[in-house]
């Protein structure tokens, strides 16, 4: 058997192949912000 590697080495970036945004953080407080206001109002 060889012993050789054929695997292929990326970095993070290349691999995830795409930009991130930083937007999820945003969208996620924004979201459980409204969750809460609406489950207050469903208690009322």
């Amino acid at each position: 058997m060889a012993d050789r590697d054929d695997r292929t080495h990326l970095s993070t970036d290349a691999a995830r192949a795409g930009a991130t945004p930083h937007m999820t953080r945003y969208i996620l407080g924004i979201s459980m912000v409204l969750i809460i206001v609406v489950f207050a109002f469903i208690l009322l």
